[in-house]
């Protein structure tokens, strides 16, 4: 039976005293009540609710999975999924970081993203309820009008209704520049919603009784491409200006799909007949819209890969040290046991070490970036404001891609530790292998988040987060150049930048004689990205538990996993480097006919 215990301990260390958060949140406007009581109730609520109400949801959610009924196209989620909800909301959680004015508590986005990572390790399937509606709360709160916040952010902050995001149609996967969904205006001020959306993550559920499905569709006059795209509020049942709730709208689920994994999150085809909406935004801006919804779930999914990291480990540790499995190469550790436990061979530690690497690193990466997210939000410094934006800009795809990448790998180690028990699902660990695939495909590829790094963020817009990141760097090994403790980490650190800035402004001038280029590398280029972000976090992991009142043992847990990251994971980016190199002729060379 899998276990899951919330890791408080790391949670505390990595906001206390690697970010000091406390230092951040009482200084920005509208933070300064997340002091240090109140951010540990939040975690230690957290957590006991992750461990007692949704782990024990998790493998039975997957087994009995989502059953849909073609006749009223309702759809029942697995048991007590739907009770878990109401303790949700009941207890707050729902509107942690959602804006007082419209019913939140007006917490930091940090502490919710330290919730959705203990959310996620509990029960990703059940997470993806709550994700939806955070991130179509968001889109409303940017960019609705004043009577739809009214009317319909409420709702969802209070956790009454849910909400979608309804972008692809069966044609057009991640080119939405193909989307056909149509949007026809009414008198009122409505519209007429008509097309197909696939993929739709919790757009029909038991949870509540009304869902806001944001839907994006294009207007009878609207320009071809990506710049005729429009956003709608589509409702299950219909509301007026008045918030007053109608009658069922021609918004139906027409059939669920039969996934990989994550069985307890509701998939659904979603067929709009001539439904009523409300557009949001402006017309032919719903690009924009789409992003505010699209760049919180993809900061969200990033921490669905440490979840299911963190997950995986704790339980391939437990098994490591309880299973007897051979002795050691250099003669028994346990000569009064039959054999030794797995924990022991050098291979299996090697395992479990990056496992513990990618999550306690990741961790840092990942609440680090919503910690930029707040300072965008709250600082009164534009300056400050406008640096954590490009930052936030700047991490984003490498939140998202290589922490989920991190999960599969991860996920896959602590199945290999389990040996064949691991392939056997009463262990629990081919759910996290499975439920660990969706998150590098859904809300934008591996391949989506390389290109935005690369294409987008580093060279369209001259690399401002980057030169910010790489700024950040420099002046931490600056002050830390004569300190021995950390030399080890330093010195190559200082290498690794200075390689990652050479080879950006390589690929810069390569992909200006020839735009393929950027395509070619930009897998590359992200997982070389994510490898040195993450170096930074260790040696801050270093520095920060050396000058803590940790115990011992955990500053050299820090100095030691620190170790092996740089030993064994860091030089990852010396093939990321070369294939990067070969350029774009080693993949395009060979003709479609030469594939076979």
């Amino acid at each position: 039976m899998s276990r899951y215990t919330a890791p408080l301990a790391d949670l505390r260390f990595a906001l206390y005293d690697v970010l000091d958060v406390e230092a951040t949140y009482a200084r920005l406007p509208g933070c300064a009540a997340a002091t240090r009581d109140v951010i540990d109730a939040v975690l230690e609520e957290g957590a006991k609710f992750t461990e007692q109400v949704l782990a024990p949801l998790n493998a039975s959610g997957d087994q009995e999975g989502c059953r849909f009924d073609p006749a009223t196209h309702e759809v029942r989620t697995p048991k007590g999924f739907k009770e878990a909800f109401g303790q949700y909301v009941e207890a707050g959680w729902i509107g942690l970081t959602a804006d007082e004015k419209f019913g939140g508590q007006g917490l930091p986005e940090t502490l919710g993203a330290a919730l959705k990572e203990m959310i996620d390790a509990a029960n990703l399937s059940w997470g993806n309820y709550p994700m939806l509606s955070h991130g179509a709360a968001s889109a409303l709160e940017h960019h609705g009008e004043d009577w739809q916040r009214e009317v319909f952010l409420k709702p969802l902050v209070e956790g009454r209704w849910t909400g979608t995001m309804c972008l692809t149609e069966p044609h057009c996967g991640t080119d939405l520049g193909l989307l056909k969904t149509r949007a026809e205006p009414n008198a009122d001020g409505s519209y007429r919603i008509s097309g197909t959306k696939i993929f739709i993550t919790a757009g029909e559920h038991d949870f509540v009784d009304n869902i806001l499905h944001l839907v994006l569709a294009r207007l009878p006059d609207a320009p071809a491409g990506v710049k005729g795209i429009s956003l709608f509020l589509v409702p299950k049942f219909k509301v007026g200006r008045d918030g007053r709730v109608g009658e069922r709208n021609a918004a139906l689920c027409g059939s669920i799909e039969h996934k990989m994994g994550i069985h307890g999150s509701v998939t659904c085809v979603m067929n709009f007949d001539g439904a009523e909406g409300w557009l949001v935004g402006q017309p032919n801006k719903g690009l924009a819209a789409m992003f505010t919804m699209m760049n919180t779930a993809r900061l969200a999914v990033g921490l669905q890969g440490l979840g299911l990291t963190e997950r995986a480990y704790q339980n391939a540790l437990a098994y490591a040290r309880e299973r007897l499995q051979m002795r050691a190469l250099s003669g028994a550790k346990f000569p009064d046991k039959p054999a030794d436990p797995l924990i022991v061979h050098p291979d299996v530690r090697r395992m479990l070490l990056t496992q513990k690497a990618f999550a306690e690193g990741g961790r840092l990466l990942g609440l680090y970036a919503y910690v930029q997210e707040d300072i965008r939000k709250h600082s009164t410094d534009a300056a400050e404001r406008e640096r954590a934006e490009a930052l936030v800009s700047f991490l984003t795809p490498i939140v998202k891609g290589l922490l989920t990448e991190a999960g599969i790998e991860c996920t896959y180690d602590a199945l290999q530790v389990f040996g064949g028990h691991g392939f056997i699902v009463e262990n629990g660990m081919e759910q996290y292998a499975r439920d660990a695939r969706i998150t590098t495909l859904y809300e934008g590829t591996t391949q989506i988040q390389a290109n935005d790094l690369l294409g987008r963020k580093v060279l369209q817009l001259k690399g401002v987060g980057l030169k910010h990141f790489l700024a950040e760097i420099g002046a931490f090994c600056t002050k830390h150049a004569d300190d021995a403790a950390l030399a080890e980490f330093v010195a190559p650190l200082i290498k690794a930048t200075k390689d990652w800035s050479d080879i950006t402004l390589e690929l810069a001038q390569r992909a200006g004689a020839d735009p393929e280029e950027i395509g070619a590398a930009a897998y590359d280029y992200l997982f070389y990205s994510g490898y040195v972000a993450l170096a930074y976090f260790w040696v801050r992991s270093v520095a920060a538990a050396d000058a803590s009142t940790q115990s011992q043992d955990f500053r050299d847990a820090k100095r030691r996993t620190a170790r092996f990251y740089f030993a064994r994971i860091l030089p990852r980016i010396h093939a990321h480097a070369a294939a990067m190199k070969s350029g774009a002729s080693t993949l395009l060379d060979i003709t479609d006919a030469q594939f076979g």
